[in-house]
């Protein structure tokens, strides 16, 4: 008997056959997000490294000084904590080290007296360009074993993720404002 004629009698092996292979990409999936989290480790070591090694910097120091760069009048510390996914004191002591060396400044909000700003100076920014061009030719070379069209393909399959990641989070956040009571949902 054939296994198409042979799951459509048996329904049971039809409901084994289809969770052997859910087990399979699920088993797939999570060594895909495995090698995923160890290649991304180990090339922000290697960018750690290089930026230590040539400026004297740190990753964390550069992907702040990095967040600032198209944002001229500076973003509100909270801003930062959430785009580097570190909390509010990690960003503090950052900025704290950077205003030391006068690459940021921290000034008081205009439209809000309790926000403070960070800002590159113009110190911080000639610094910044200058390690951004090295940053940037550091991970093409890294990327270079792959080629054009799998780095295509892979930037590719991790949208779909990110999007899908988006849209989850999303719906999470529609259904704790609708489970939240109203008091606590409106703003006064």
């Amino acid at each position: 008997m054939n296994v198409e004629r042979e799951l459509l009698h048996s329904p049971k092996k039809a409901r084994d056959r289809r969770s052997d292979v859910q087990a399979g990409q699920r088993a797939d999936a999570y060594e895909l997000w495995e090698s995923v989290q160890v290649c991304t480790q180990q090339i922000a070591d290697e960018i750690q490294r290089r930026l230590r090694d040539r400026f004297g910097i740190s990753l964390a120091r550069f992907e702040l000084m990095a967040e600032l760069r198209e944002q001229r009048r500076g973003l509100p510390m909270r801003s930062l904590a959430r785009r580097l996914m570190v909390t509010s004191a990690n960003v503090t002591g950052l900025t704290d080290e950077l205003e030391r060396e006068g690459l940021v400044v921290r000034e008081i909000g205009s439209d809000d007296r309790r926000v403070r700003l960070v800002r590159l100076t113009a110190q911080g920014r000639r610094a910044l360009d200058h390690m951004a061009r090295e940053h940037r030719r550091w991970v093409l070379e890294l990327f270079s074993v792959l080629d054009a069209d799998v780095i295509d393909q892979i930037h590719d399959q991790l949208r779909v993720l990110r999007d899908r990641g988006r849209q989850q989070s999303r719906g999470i956040d529609a259904d704790e404002r609708r489970t939240k009571p109203a008091i606590l949902s409106s703003s006064h």
